[in-house]
């Protein structure tokens, strides 16, 4: 398989992860471009939990009480806000069912040749399409003790 160029993509939808007894649910909405990612969590009611910024400098994460906080990548970030390990930057593909570069990985697809499983990094993702869906709506990701589910709403 050739290597996929990075595409920029605007998604809004839904996230819940849960690990053992822990769980976490949010609204999002995430603008993607080539080597920039701004994610911003929202309670299931509507209001901002936090706001993820990432790009070749690092990541940034601004509370909702107004503390920021930086590193040098987003997953350590995500994992401190919301208590679970999230690889921001392989999500980036994984979303779009394309596997990161640099990476080995398996796919399966269905008999229309859209992904339906990808395994990369120790991750899992499984994904639903609607009927005539090319970017999937649904995305189901398991890592040895964490659940990830994905519903996305709007692709933009």
């Amino acid at each position: 398989m050739e290597p996929v160029a990075d595409a920029a993509f605007d998604l809004s939808g839904r996230l819940s992860a849960r690990r053992g007894a822990e769980g976490v649910a949010a609204h999002f909405t995430w603008e993607h471009a080539p080597g920039r990612d701004a994610i911003e969590l929202a309670t299931p009611m509507g209001t901002t939990l936090a706001r993820l910024e990432r790009d070749a400098d690092g990541a940034s994460i601004r509370r909702a009480d107004g503390a920021v906080e930086r590193s040098r990548d987003a997953a350590t970030l995500v994992e401190r806000s919301l208590g679970f390990p999230l690889p921001v930057e392989s999500l980036a593909w994984w979303i779009r069912a394309v596997p990161h570069p640099g990476a080995p990985h398996a796919i399966e697809r269905d008999a229309s040749g859209r992904v339906l499983v990808l395994r990369q990094d120790g991750w899992s993702v499984v994904y639903a399409y609607d009927d005539r869906a090319v970017r999937p709506l649904r995305l189901y990701a398991t890592y040895p003790d964490l659940e990830v589910r994905i519903v996305i709403d709007a692709w933009r």
